[in-house]
C-alpha cells in the first residue's frame, strides 16, 4: 500500500528558497502584528490582512498600498510618531509602532 505525499505549502518564500530568521512584533494602531526581517510595514501589514492606513484630506477615503514600489504615495503612515512614511519602503523593526494617518498627518500638532 502506497503512503500518500505531504504537500508543504507553496509560499513565496518557500519557493524563493528564502529563510528570513525568526520574526518579531510590530504594532498597528495598538495591535500586536507578527512581521520578518527584511519586510516592509506595507508587506507586515498585508500580510496581517490590514489593506488600509491612512484616510485622504479631502473626504477621509481610506487608502494603503497601491503602487508598493515607492513611487506613488497611497501608503503614507505614522510609524513611530513620524507622519508621511511610506510604508511600502519602511523596513519593519521589532517594536515599530504603525497608526492610522488621518489627512496628512499633522491634524492637532502645530507646524
Amino acid at each position: 500500500m502506497r503512503r500518500p505525499r505531504i504537500r508543504t505549502a507553496r509560499t513565496p518564500a518557500r519557493l524563493a528558497g528564502a529563510d528570513p530568521g525568526p520574526g518579531f512584533e510590530i504594532t498597528f494602531d495598538g495591535r500586536p502584528v507578527r512581521a520578518l526581517p527584511g519586510q516592509s510595514i506595507a508587506a507586515a501589514l498585508w500580510a496581517a490582512s490590514v489593506l488600509t492606513w491612512r484616510t485622504t484630506r479631502g473626504n477621509g477615503r481610506p487608502r494603503g498600498a497601491f503602487c508598493g514600489i515607492g513611487s506613488c504615495f497611497d501608503c503614507l503612515a505614522t510609524i513611530n510618531g513620524r507622519p508621511n512614511r511610506r510604508a511600502c519602503l519602511v523596513p519593519a523593526g521589532p517594536g515599530d509602532a504603525v497608526t492610522t494617518q488621518e489627512g496628512d498627518g499633522h491634524a492637532g500638532t502645530a507646524r
